[in-house]
C-alpha cells in the first residue's frame, strides 16, 4: 500500500472519529421548575399629587382634593380618600427653573395621596381627582388612566392631576343680605388660585394678566359690567354700584364676578344673590324738631 493511499485512510478515520453519532449525543437538561415567586403578588405603590394648574399643591388650607383610584375593567374602586399635606414651597414650585425630568412638586414636602396594591398582573386604573374640598362652588375635577406594573412603584412627583379655574368669593355684600334700593354699595371679591394663592398685581400669579371683572344682574340679563379694582389693605378686587329700584328688579338682583385668563386656561366665577327693598324714607326737618 502506497504512502499517499495510507494517509488518506487516516485522514478519513480521523474524520469519522470526530463526528458525532445521535446516539451518542447529551441530552438536553430537564426545564427548571417554575419560580413560583414570579407568580405571587407584589406590592405596588402609587403616589398622586393634585394641583392648581399654573399653581401650588391642593393643601390643608383650600381643603385638599378628593382622590379615587378605580379598576378600569372591573370598575371596582381600589383606593379613595384626602390628599394629605401643604401646598409645598411656593418658591421651589413657582420661581425655581429645573429640568424636565427633575421633580416639580416633590423637590420639598407637598400634600400627596399614596395608596399600596399587591397586584398579580399589570393592572390599568383610573385615578379621579376633586377639589378643592373647602370651596364646592369652585370645585373641579380631572382624570386619567396609567397601566400599574406589579412592583413597579411610582416615586418622586408620581402622577400629577392639574384641576383649571380659580376660586371667587364675594365677601361683600353678603349672599341674601338686603340691598336697599338707590343705595351706593361697595362689591368686594376675593380671587385665589385652586390651591390657595392670592391673585394680585405683581404677583406670582399677576391679576395684571387675568381679566376680573363683576356684574350686576336682573334675572339673566346683565344690567350693567363693574370694573374691579384691587384694594391692597384688603387684597381684594372692589368696584362701586347702584342698587336698582324694587319695580325693576322684583326678585331681586345677582351680583357675579368672573376672574378669565385666556392664556393659561383659568377661569372662575362666583355669584350671590340678594333681595331689593325700598329706598329709605328720612325723616322731614320739621318732624325731627318735634
Amino acid at each position: 500500500m502506497s504512502l499517499a493511499v495510507a494517509t488518506a485512510r487516516l485522514l478519513l478515520l480521523c474524520g469519522a472519529a470526530l463526528t458525532p453519532f445521535p446516539c451518542f449525543a447529551i441530552p438536553a437538561e430537564a426545564e427548571p421548575p417554575l419560580d413560583l415567586r414570579l407568580n405571587d403578588p407584589k406590592p405596588t405603590t402609587i403616589l398622586v399629587r393634585v394641583v392648581g394648574h399654573g399653581a401650588m399643591v391642593l393643601g390643608r388650607e383650600v381643603g385638599s382634593a378628593r382622590v379615587t383610584i378605580t379598576d378600569v375593567t372591573t370598575k371596582q374602586i381600589l383606593a379613595t380618600g384626602i390628599q394629605q399635606g401643604e401646598a409645598g414651597d411656593q418658591n421651589q414650585i413657582m420661581r425655581t427653573p429645573r429640568l424636565m425630568e427633575e421633580p416639580h412638586y416633590s423637590s420639598r414636602p407637598a400634600a400627596t395621596f399614596t395608596a399600596t396594591f399587591d397586584l398579580l398582573h399589570p393592572t390599568l386604573v383610573e385615578v379621579t381627582a376633586e377639589g378643592p374640598l373647602a370651596y364646592p362652588a369652585s370645585s373641579q375635577r380631572a382624570s386619567t388612566t396609567v397601566w400599574l406594573v406589579p412592583g413597579q412603584t411610582m416615586t418622586n412627583d408620581g402622577i400629577v392631576l392639574h384641576l383649571y379655574g380659580y376660586i371667587v368669593q364675594i365677601e361683600y355684600p353678603q349672599s341674601g343680605e338686603p340691598l336697599i334700593a338707590k343705595d351706593d354699595v361697595i362689591l368686594r371679591a376675593v380671587v385665589r388660585t385652586l390651591s390657595g394663592g392670592l391673585i394680585r398685581p405683581h404677583g406670582d400669579w399677576d391679576s395684571r394678566k387675568i381679566h376680573i371683572y363683576g356684574e350686576l344682574m336682573i334675572g339673566e340679563r346683565v344690567l350693567e359690567r363693574l370694573q374691579l379694582f384691587y384694594n391692597n389693605e384688603r387684597s381684594s378686587f372692589e368696584a362701586p354700584f347702584f342698587v336698582p329700584l324694587p319695580e325693576d328688579a322684583p326678585d331681586g338682583i345677582t351680583l357675579r364676578v368672573i376672574a378669565a385668563d385666556s392664556a393659561s386656561g383659568n377661569f372662575g366665577m362666583g355669584q350671590a344673590k340678594y333681595p331689593v327693598l325700598s329706598e329709605r324714607l328720612h325723616p322731614h326737618p320739621r318732624n325731627e324738631a318735634r
